[in-house]
């Protein structure tokens, strides 16, 4: 057995993580982590939607002996590019067999969409770790998935920097408690920050995926420049850290060194500050509740010069009153207020809306909607469909 003393300074296990959405801009990074710290992390299974070439070559990489493609016309495809002791899991079938691997320590679900609702709640049923990056698993079933995971005693690991950083400055436990006063979320503000109010509508498509700060998809860019990815976080946040949201505040800090701060009743505010780099959320997630040695550079804070706050302008950009309504009533009403921008979002990406037309749709079918409880994925879907339809239908 060894002695004691060798024994308590033995390396603790390497962490076996699944990744569902290894193609995206987060599972890139989550693959770069992992590639850094190779005694901390391993990947042992990688899904993708249609990227065929890109899932390949990452299972090569890592030498994964399990992926899943959600887009099964392309199976003979990936065949082709892999070992044949790789075993491919097809569809929506495919995403929950790897979610509940037995091998596996935590599923980081990086799925952009509805697709990642079941599969993150397999992977809790089976006692996964789950580690957030999709912001429609909070959102749209925040109820259900918090309850599954206090149910099983597995944790929530935030992988957005702004819950990550509550995260940090809460110590790993929610914050629900009486010590604290608030939880402030962190905004860029976006590429119209300082933009006059009567320019607003003549936003062009290729203004507002010019992001000052991040280098993010499509959609989430879009999201920055309306405040409605701020939005979504404020209802993540509430399930998250167990609290009201009358507690969550955000304030919009340009510079995007402050990720995001909790006030506790005595004043005080606790805030985690780091350069801009998704890799360093992710690694915390993925090695807490250690801290290890990673890409991240220290802050040179003479260089920073200056640190700004301000209020977000919310008579010009509505989202966060929107998604502060949609989380208080709470039931479906966040799956609609997440659906509906979708569909906006895509309507402007296609150039068939003006950029106001984004909030305006959301509001109008959030407006319409007869909210049921949210204790079902059924219900929770439901709502999602309808709100689709009802976006689509006023748009066209």
């Amino acid at each position: 057995m060894g002695s004691p003393s060798r024994r308590m300074n033995a390396a603790p296990p390497k962490r076996r993580v699944v990744l569902l959405g290894s193609t995206g801009s987060i599972g890139c990074s989550t693959l770069k982590v992992a590639r850094e710290l190779p005694n901390e992390i391993e990947i042992i299974a990688l899904a993708a939607c249609g990227n065929v070439a890109k899932l390949a070559e990452q299972a090569r990489e890592t030498g994964v002996r399990h992926v899943a493609l959600y887009d099964t016309s392309k199976e003979s495809e990936l065949r082709a590019l892999l070992p044949t002791d790789v075993k491919i899991h097809l569809g929506a079938e495919g995403l929950l067999e790897l979610a509940i691997l037995t091998d596996a320590d935590v599923v980081l679900v990086a799925i952009v969409g509805t697709a990642g609702l079941h599969p993150a709640l397999a992977a809790i049923e089976a006692g996964k770790d789950l580690a957030i990056a999709s912001k429609e698993i909070l959102v749209m079933a925040g109820e259900i998935i918090t309850a599954a995971a206090e149910k099983r005693g597995v944790k929530l690991l935030p992988v957005d920097s702004e819950h990550n950083a509550i995260f940090q400055c809460l110590d790993g436990h929610r914050g629900g408690g009486a010590e604290i006063s608030r939880l402030i979320l962190t905004a860029s503000g976006g590429p119209f920050r300082t933009l006059p109010s009567d320019q607003i509508a003549n936003v062009t498509l290729a203004q507002a995926l010019k992001h000052p700060t991040w280098e993010m998809g499509p959609k989430v860019t879009i999201d920055s420049a309306t405040l409605f990815n701020k939005g979504l976080e404020m209802i993540e946040a509430r399930w998250l850290f167990g609290i009201g949201m009358d507690r969550i505040d955000v304030v919009v800090h340009p510079q995007s060194i402050v990720h995001s701060m909790v006030e506790f009743t005595d004043g005080s505010i606790l805030a985690q500050l780091s350069r801009t780099d998704m890799c360093f959320p992710i690694q915390y997630a993925l090695t807490w509740p250690r801290r290890v040695k990673g890409l991240l550079r220290p802050l040179d804070f003479p260089a920073l010069a200056k640190l700004e706050f301000e209020a977000p302008r919310t008579a010009d950009f509505p989202a966060v009153d929107l998604a502060r309504r949609a989380g208080t009533v709470g039931g479906t009403l966040p799956a609609v207020f997440n659906a509906a921008n979708e569909v906006a979002v895509d309507a402007f990406r296609a150039e068939k809306i003006p950029f106001p037309g984004i909030w305006e749709c959301v509001a109008a079918v959030m407006d319409a909607h007869l909210v049921q409880p949210s204790s079902t994925l059924e219900a929770v879907v439901a709502a999602d469909r309808w709100a689709r339809e009802t976006a689509a239908a006023r748009l066209a």
